[in-house]
């Protein structure tokens, strides 16, 4: 191959050497991380968040800004209800499933640390689709994955050894005569799969996608049938139906912090509420439908596109694609000097550019919404240049292809 290091190397997760595809060679090592087994990185990453937890508590009872966020303290109010009782939805601004609220009862019993603790052990999954289907009665957005989740599950996605354009035709089965591997292009078939629902239905479902929605949508049905039975609609709209609708007035790093806080007491419409939900649908789609195959990276970026178009952002919503990084990483040809080390500074300088504004509003009381606001556009701008040179510099690989022979390194080729 003439440039591994560009964007779009194609291959399989496990046909390229590890010298290769660690692309942040001179952050982590490759000798270091062939020293590492996993057991000692679960004991390592144990101390390490048990050592955040007690620095977090530390900082909490002594500095002006708390290491918690708000919300886990919304939290343990709301199950200080349940244990008394009550309703979680007693307390104002939780937003969240019943359940969360009885997990963390052992806030008020035991330890406010508790929750913490429960969280920091909540990192390996057993059968994907209970977990899915628990999550997303959760924390509605990680309906977001459903589509790609169905995509690398349906035996049509391409196969290692293919690639898939950014130009071309849209004729189908068209071979790259410079290479043994196939080519993949969009096909009118793809075009009307996406717009009539019964062809992509009838082509996507396979037994695999069939059990993977029959398991997760029946937890998430039954959790949230259960707690409607105990708390009715205010479960429903609290917990679900809010976050489909929420408008903030409050300062966050979203673009539409300002246009909300200015109109906030004129009542908005439904669709206004639903209208800024197009600029994520777009980019979604977009993402899905060309890094599908390659799902940790797909759900990489689409969580980071999320919180960056959403129409509220708090600091706790970077935690979502922070703990998907280890997976895309050793497939990045990024070296951290120096493309690396300019995303590190560009997005922690535009985070600490707004935190510098929000500092000023909200603890020296000072009219400084203008310069928030234009914060939040460049913390948006940061988001996406940072995003495309991820994009850039990832090495393309397919997940879930064991079954088929891992192609030749003469197979593997950048896009176009």
């Amino acid at each position: 191959m003439s440039d591994q290091r560009n964007a779009g190397v194609i291959g399989d997760r496990g046909s390229i050497s590890r010298e290769k595809i660690w692309g942040f060679g001179d952050w982590f090592p490759t000798k270091m991380c062939g020293s590492i087994n996993f057991g000692r990185m679960m004991v390592i990453s144990a101390f390490l968040r048990l050592g955040l937890i007690a620095y977090g508590e530390w900082q909490d009872a002594h500095m002006e800004v708390r290491y918690t966020d708000i919300d886990y303290f919304v939290f343990s109010d709301a199950a200080a209800l349940v244990a008394s009782g009550k309703s979680p939805f007693e307390r104002s601004t939780y937003r969240y499933s019943p359940l969360l609220a009885f997990l963390l009862i052992p806030n008020s019993i035991l330890h406010q640390s508790w929750g913490k603790l429960l969280f920091s052990s909540a990192g390996k999954v057993i059968q994907a689709a209970f977990w899915y289907g628990l999550v997303v009665h959760f924390r509605i957005y990680p309906i977001i994955y459903a589509l790609p989740f169905v995509l690398v599950l349906n035996n049509q996605h391409a196969r290692p050894g293919e690639r898939i354009l950014k130009k071309g035709s849209f004729r189908s089965g068209v071979t790259d005569p410079s290479s043994r591997a196939s080519v993949v292009k969009p096909s009118t078939t793809s075009w009307k799969q996406l717009f009539c629902p019964w062809v992509l239905l009838r082509s996507s479902i396979t037994i695999n996608i069939f059990l993977f929605g029959l398991i997760s949508g029946s937890i998430f049905f039954f959790c949230t049938a259960l707690f409607f039975k105990l708390y009715g609609w205010e479960f429903l709209n609290e917990g679900l139906l809010y976050h489909l609708t929420r408008t903030d007035p409050r300062h966050n790093f979203s673009i539409y912090f300002y246009h909300i806080y200015l109109h906030h007491q004129h009542k908005f419409s439904l669709v206004e509420k639903l209208i800024s939900f197009l600029p994520q649908l777009m980019v979604q789609l977009a993402l899905i439908f060309r890094f599908a195959a390659d799902l940790p990276f797909c759900l990489f970026l689409q969580t980071v596109s999320f919180v960056a178009f959403n129409k509220v952002i708090t600091a706790q919503y970077f935690v979502w694609f922070f703990c998907l990084l280890p997976l895309i990483l050793p497939w990045s040809s990024m070296k951290l000097k120096w493309k690396g080390l300019i995303c590190i500074s560009l997005w922690m300088g535009s985070q600490l550019h707004w935190l510098l504004w929000g500092y000023i509003l909200e603890f020296k009381g000072r009219n400084v919404f203008i310069q928030l606001w234009l914060a939040s556009i460049l913390f948006l701008a940061a988001n996406t240049v940072i995003l495309l040179m991820v994009i850039h510099h990832h090495k393309f690989s397919r997940v879930f292809s064991s079954s088929l022979s891992a192609p030749d390194s003469t197979d593997t080729k950048k896009l176009d």
